[in-house]
């Protein structure tokens, strides 16, 4: 068998029988080879597995061209652009993550506080609507009262929370 440089598929391509790189070598099933192993099978059986190993080495070689043509060099990036590729620093990670731990908690008490600020029923008219999905119309319905007060309500509560966490 030659000794090619070129890709796997040109090997293949290149070869008589069929060719199979391993990472300590290379081996080629020959027609001859084959027959032998499978008596029951023909050299167009061979042609055909040849036909479609050359097509399977083809798509391999055109998809890592595909891929690799857009490759460029580190040296072209901006630090910025470099930073956005590297994965973070296993430090970095946990320094985010409690950071974003401390502002959930945050968030969380400013939540909690802006809730005890409402009144009970804006508070009870404000969860069934934004927790629990209810329309201002099912909310009226539900404890007996005007649309317009519901509403209204509703307006006032979203106000006192919106002070509270411009507030902080």
């Amino acid at each position: 068998m030659k000794n090619y440089a070129q890709s796997d598929y040109a090997l293949n391509k290149n070869a008589e029988g069929i060719v199979y790189p391993f990472a300590d070598q290379t081996v080629e099933v020959t027609l001859e080879s084959y027959l032998r192993e499978n008596p029951d099978k023909t050299a167009a059986d061979f042609a055909e597995l040849k036909a479609l190993s050359d097509e399977d080495y083809y798509e391999t070689d055109r998809s890592g061209y595909r891929q690799t043509w857009k490759n460029i060099s580190f040296d072209r990036l901006t630090e910025e652009e470099l930073n956005t590729l590297c994965a973070p620093s296993a430090e970095q990670t946990v320094i985010e993550k409690s950071a974003d731990e401390a502002a959930y908690a945050k968030r969380q008490s400013t939540a909690a506080r802006a809730l005890d600020k409402l009144t009970e029923v804006q508070r009870r008219r404000y969860l069934l609507h934004h927790a629990h999905g209810k329309s201002v119309r099912e909310i009226a319905e539900l404890e007996g009262a005007f649309f317009t007060s519901v509403h209204e309500s509703l307006k006032s509560a979203e106000k006192k929370i919106k002070k509270i966490i411009a507030e902080g």
